[in-house]
């Protein structure tokens, strides 16, 4: 089997959560497996100067056009999200903390992160949000409540961000193969 598909996203990147959708189906076509990756673009782009790519880019007209067209060519249900631009952190946080144990569960709790924010409209930003998701797939609660705010899987997430930085990452999504 061929080396595997490196898959970066941000929960808040529209474009992260189509390919999200079909990265893993795709690449079993092929023979190839996906490591996903949680990004958060918001603190990559910090240091030089705070550029906020889903607030700058994201908003525009013909991105909304876009993304709304893609979804549908895709057959991927989508919802112009409310509120726009969430902070993604705790997400990707938590994301990451079951990705280190158990990848399985990692992505289909990342499937249902995108999924309540691109069509169910709900705010991924709220802690109680990422809870809710995390008891819905049964996870354990005070499991995920504990890898929000613990210092190690703040530290694993930054580590995370700084090796994707480090291998030219610079958006949602991305792949390397």
């Amino acid at each position: 089997m061929s080396a595997p598909i490196d898959f970066y996203f941000d929960f808040a990147s529209p474009y992260g959560y189509l390919a999200s959708e079909q990265i893993d189906t795709l690449a079993a076509q092929y023979g190839r497996t996906v490591m996903w990756h949680a990004i958060v673009l918001d603190a990559q782009f910090q240091p030089q100067g705070g550029m906020k790519i889903p607030a700058a880019l994201m908003r525009t007209e013909y991105v909304r056009r876009d993304i709304e067209r893609s979804a549908a060519f895709f057959g991927i249900p989508y919802k112009e999200p409310s509120p726009q631009a969430a902070h993604t952190e705790h997400a990707a946080r938590a994301f990451q903390w079951l990705n280190d144990r158990h990848p399985e569960q990692a992505r289909a709790f990342a499937h249902a992160v995108f999924r309540a924010y691109f069509v169910e409209g709900r705010n991924i930003a709220e802690s109680g949000v990422l809870l809710e998701i995390a008891e819905a797939l049964r996870l354990d609660r005070e499991d995920i409540a504990g890898a929000l705010s613990d210092a190690a899987t703040k530290a694993r997430l930054k580590a995370e961000i700084d090796l994707a930085e480090a291998r030219g990452v610079f958006g949602s999504p991305f792949f390397i193969v």
